[in-house]
């Protein structure tokens, strides 16, 4: 058992690689000339750091929780573990990055671990500040995320690799900087569930635990406990959040703030994922549109597959529209507008699921004042927060059209479909992916209800009226297909390659995390099999694509979650 091999307290020195191989292959990237990794192990990797070499780095050198000012990390090394050992991958982002499986490679599990910084490696941990529910929080910071690097993967493109949970930082205030596996396997599969349901997101390579234990108070009660504590490599074009911005703007450092905004604008340009030029004077403002734009259409994904981030303070919003830090998450099971997997937030409810669009909203606005001091133009701003409110809308529409394999809604027709599924307690998921078997016959509506009840948490309490207006929409349903021109065959394929029918629900992964801490890795690896093709029929896996069993409706990590990681 995981658990028992762990080891409480036990502090490691960190260890110095010898010379390792390293492949590098001369290739350009937007006219820039670099060294590309090809099929290499971990620990042959050829590293770049090309924000530490932009900006200068924190003077103080001793690893302690403090404040800190005027620049925008602190070079920090990761603190060494007891046992590491290897218990996730990703073989597909491995592919993406060019990296290959560690297997016995005992050196690239060390990096993964902590245990071993290569020579070319300038770790650091960010500083940035955020508003934490609604209110601002001040300085924050990777108080455990530690950055190791940049990559080239064999496409040519940078990623950032990042161990969370690799020991303490200056801005890991009283914690320790550790995390657990139970939290960390939940970061894992969730990243790469999120990336195969086509979910802008960051992503995860590997999980590994310690062999040490690691004490948390799981429902913030006053009864700590120890758990195995684990870590996990995340991998992203950028790190960079809207707290980045915040703190600088707070503080008054408009200088490193104006320089912050340019290293974002060179880096979209060098990634193609926009092109400004420097010269132009509304370039902050087309910086700040094209985030506004990101945004949208990242929680209009999350709003598709019924996803509810939990907490999204404006320090967990990446300003690449990526979905980053999986904490307190969770997916509709009965759809329920007002749920929020997050047990802190379970009195105000501030990021529940149909609170999500305005709450984005609400965190460009704090964004948006972190860029006035390089804009200095409301009416510019205002700009930026309608092309979000905009995108958000028509990307959205066109999401909820495509689920339900039509070209095109209106929103009074979907409000009706809203309040049906919630009077009828029905799974969000099951609902939208039952769609895609259903025969329309205008002369057999009574069958509707069959069809879809096996979607009902309590069929027995779907009464006659309820069940007299599911039938009315139906029909409006079948007249609507019928009008746009949409034959069976046709809606089903479109319905089955945006609704997922396998995504990972909190009684999942939970299931998951006990084989785990019992060192029973069945449960990962299948979960993460399953999830790589959420949007196929897999006759022999059909029991994770069941709705949520009555015992997991209030059980502990199944239902709602605390912050606690």
């Amino acid at each position: 058992m995981l658990i028992k091999a762990a080891k409480k307290g036990k502090k490691h020195p960190k260890r110095t690689p010898s010379a390792a191989y390293f492949a590098r292959v001369e290739a350009p990237m937007n006219g820039i000339s670099v060294k590309m990794n090809k099929n290499l192990r971990i620990c042959e990797l050829k590293w770049e750091s090309r924000f530490t070499d932009r900006f200068l780095g924190d003077p103080e050198k001793e690893i302690f929780s403090r404040q800190v000012r005027n620049v925008l990390y602190s070079n920090v090394l990761p603190t060494g573990v007891s046992a590491p050992q290897l218990i996730g991958w990703s073989d597909d982002l491995a592919a993406t990055l060019g990296v290959l499986r560690p297997q016995e490679d005992v050196a690239s599990i060390e990096i993964l671990s902590g245990n071993r910084v290569h020579p070319e490696m300038k770790p650091y941990s960010s500083r940035y500040g955020g508003h934490q529910f609604g209110q601002w929080a001040g300085q924050l910071g990777d108080g455990r995320a530690i950055t190791l690097g940049e990559i080239i993967s064999p496409h040519f493109k940078r990623w950032e690799l990042q161990l969370k949970g690799a020991g303490a930082t200056p801005y890991s205030r009283r914690a320790d900087g550790r995390a657990v596996l139970r939290s960390s396997l939940r970061e894992f599969l969730c990243s790469e569930a999120m990336h195969f349901l086509n979910v802008p997101t960051t992503r995860a390579l590997s999980l590994v635990v310690t062999g040490d234990l690691v004490v948390r108070d799981l429902f913030y009660d006053g009864n700590p406990r120890p758990e195995p504590g684990a870590i996990v490599c995340r991998v992203s074009p950028s790190f960079l959040r809207f707290g980045h911005f915040e703190i600088l703007a707070n503080q008054g450092e408009e200088v490193l703030l104006k320089d912050l905004a340019q290293f974002l604008v060179e880096f979209l340009n060098e990634n193609q994922l926009a092109s400004f030029e420097l010269s132009d004077p509304d370039v902050y403002g087309k910086l700040l549109d094209e985030i506004c734009r990101s945004t949208a259409v990242l929680v209009a994904h999350w709003m598709r597959v019924g996803f509810v981030h939990g907490v999204m303070n404006t320090d967990n919003m990446s300003v690449l529209g990526l979905t980053i830090d999986y904490g307190p998450y969770g997916w509709l099971e009965p759809y329920d507008p007002d749920w929020t997997p997050n047990t802190t937030d379970s009195q105000a409810r501030r990021y529940r699921f149909g609170n999500q669009p305005g709450v984005a909203q609400w965190n460009l606005m704090r964004l948006c004042e972190a860029f006035f001091p390089l804009i200095r133009d409301e009416q510019r701003l205002y700009q930026s927060l309608k092309i979000y409110e905009d995108t958000f809308q028509q990307t959205h529409m066109e999401m909820m059209s495509q689920k339900l394999g039509l070209c095109s809604l209106e929103q009074k027709y979907l409000d009706e479909l809203f309040q049906l599924l919630r009077m009828a307690e029905t799974d969000y998921t099951l609902f939208f992916r039952a769609l895609s078997d259903w025969k329309m016959d205008s002369t057999h509506f009574e069958k509707w209800i069959e069809w879809i009840s096996p979607a009902f948490y309590k069929p027995e309490s779907v009464g006659h009226d309820l069940r007299m207006r599911w039938a009315a929409w139906a029909k409006e349903y079948s007249q609507m297909l019928r009008f746009q021109g949409v034959p069976d065959l046709d809606r089903s394929l479109r319905i089955k390659a945006v609704n997922p029918k396998y995504v990972l629900r909190n009684y999942l992964a939970q299931n998951a995390i006990q084989q785990a801490e019992n060192g029973d890795l069945s449960g990962i690896e299948r979960l993460l099999r399953v999830l790589k093709t959420p949007y196929e029929d897999l006759p022999s896996e059909s029991d994770l694509a069941e709705k949520r069993p009555d015992w997991a409706r209030n059980a502990p990590g199944c239902s709602a979650l605390s912050c606690s990681s």
